[in-house]
């Protein structure tokens, strides 16, 4: 099974091999700059998990985390976020799932989404039982 994953991020480069990394794992990947751009586009076309750095150029990942878990429709995707400094509490605080810091190695991101959205079906089709 393919997944979406959303990433936001404003660093084109990041994007740019964090984007190719999934893709050869088999993930379809759109990619948003700001915060406020990817809730929007989350509302409209909901991905089946989220990157998100945790300082955007509209502001803090953790805000756009925050405003995730507030809504009914998107509250229960998984979240990673990253972040160069050690912002792991901020993270977790703001209903993160799980927190990476960058440098991190490629394969653990794609285990940690993997066994988040495995998780996430998981419990999708206990609720439906």
């Amino acid at each position: 099974m393919s997944y979406k994953v959303m990433i936001v991020d404003d660093d084109k480069l990041t994007v740019s091999l964090l984007k190719t990394l999934l893709e050869l794992d088999d993930f379809e990947v759109i990619s948003v700059a700001e915060g406020t751009t990817a809730y929007q586009r989350a509302v409209e076309d909901p991905p089946d998990a989220f990157l998100v750095d945790y300082h955007l150029a509209d502001g803090e990942g953790s805000d756009f985390v925050v405003q995730l878990r507030a809504d009914p429709e998107l509250y229960q995707l998984p979240v990673v976020m990253t972040s160069g400094l050690n912002r792991e509490n901020e993270a977790m605080d703001a209903g993160a799932d799980w927190f990476l810091i960058k440098p991190f190695d490629p394969s653990e991101l794609v285990d940690v989404l993997q066994r988040l959205l495995e998780d996430a079906t998981y419990d999708e089709e206990e609720e439906s039982w």
